[in-house]
């Protein structure tokens, strides 16, 4: 799966954090991203297709809390 704010590939399994939206959950790399998307999920659902599987590059990934 990719996390929907940075786009790395996470597994569900050793994700360092979830999120559950419109009954969709979300898995993230680091604690940063998942704190991101509940700000504003939608800005990431969008991105994301509705599916979870978007990528981008947000250039600030570092800044995030990795």
């Amino acid at each position: 799966m990719k996390d929907p704010v940075c786009g790395m590939d996470v597994d569900p399994a050793k994700a360092a954090a979830s999120s559950v939206h419109q009954g969709q959950t979300y898995y993230f790399c680091a604690k940063g991203c998942k704190a991101a998307f509940d700000k504003d999920p939608a800005r990431y659902v969008r991105q994301a297709g509705h599916s979870g599987h978007g990528s981008h590059d947000h250039g600030g990934h570092g800044s995030l809390g990795h």
